[in-house]
């Protein structure tokens, strides 16, 4: 097997890992690329290549989140992870935590720590990495690491969502959810909805969006209610699927292009969380992009007429 394949089989991994510690889909296949470029010119023959990979591919992201750090406190608007339909890396012995570190939530949640401690977390917690390869992947002490590790769980644990556990039962509600989008009934929204439910959106200033933040059953129904039967009858179609290992649906043009990518947060039997993400640049690597701007016209006619 030459180096190519053997990175090839690491690759899912690699940017499981970087992205999580990113939280865009771009920038973490960015690291990957860096890292098969540093792997190809290297001299040596690293006694565990997996170990070896993945200390480069932390290292890379902590460099990158250090500078998108700065980039996101000029951000526009709220700020929410690149959506992500479906992770590469698979292993039925964490699939626990791999599902729920993909999480919108999570991923929020781990913005909240320092570089070295959210790639910390992800190695030793989502990953389960021994803190020696830890260590070594972030260039401080086994000693230092533990520290670094359980600050960063219990800042997650504090603030961690507790999603319903039945799968079957997530997406029944959510085909439900969207069913009363289309219907566009302020009652029928509401009872789906948890007292304190919020609507997030991210258009990053580069598009337009129904609410950058909203709080309160009975407002983000009516919001709902009000804005999506004349956004459905342009053409809009309701591509709904998992995203980011949650309920949730990717909004389409008539001719198929990616408008809107929405996740729903589903916590005992209610929606806790919509999350939006409408910025083109976080959306160009799901597909073809609908423009968003000629769309709110449309939908804007409509609703007036």
């Amino acid at each position: 097997m030459d180096r190519a394949e053997e990175f090839e089989q690491l690759r899912p991994l690699l940017f499981s890992i970087s992205y999580r510690i990113l939280g865009s889909v771009g920038e973490a296949e960015d690291a990957v690329q860096e890292t098969w470029l540093r792997y190809e010119t290297t001299t040596t023959r690293p006694d565990s290549l997996k170990s070896f990979l993945s200390t480069v591919i932390t290292r890379i992201s902590i460099d990158v989140l250090r500078s998108a750090r700065v980039r996101r406190e000029e951000y526009v608007g709220e700020w929410l992870p690149e959506p992500l339909l479906s992770d590469p890396y698979e292993d039925p012995a964490r699939a626990a935590e791999l599902s729920d570190s993909v999480s919108v939530a999570a991923l929020l949640l781990l913005e909240r720590l320092s570089p070295l401690e959210r790639a910390v977390f992800v190695l030793r917690e989502v990953f389960g990495f021994g803190y020696a390869e830890v260590a070594e992947a972030v260039g401080r002490t086994e000693a230092a690491c533990r520290q670094l590790s359980v600050r960063a769980r219990k800042h997650m644990d504090e603030g961690r969502t507790r999603f319903d556990a039945d799968r079957a039962a997530r997406e029944e509600l959510a085909a439900r959810f969207f069913a009363a989008l289309r219907e566009g009934k302020v009652e029928g929204l509401q009872e789906l909805l948890a007292a304190d439910v919020q609507v997030v959106g991210d258009g990053g200033g580069k598009a337009p969006q129904l609410a950058r933040f909203l709080e309160g059953a009975e407002k983000v129904a009516r919001l709902l209610a009000g804005a999506f039967p004349p956004i459905l009858a342009v053409g809009t179609i309701v591509d709904v699927q998992e995203i980011n290992g949650q309920p949730g649906a990717l909004f389409r043009d008539r001719d198929g292009k990616v408008a809107v990518a929405m996740t729903l947060d589903i916590v005992d039997g209610r929606v806790a969380a919509i999350r939006s993400v409408i910025n083109p640049d976080k959306l160009g690597h799901l597909g073809p992009l609908a423009d968003v701007w000629a769309l709110k016209d449309e939908w804007n006619r409509k609703r007036r007429g």
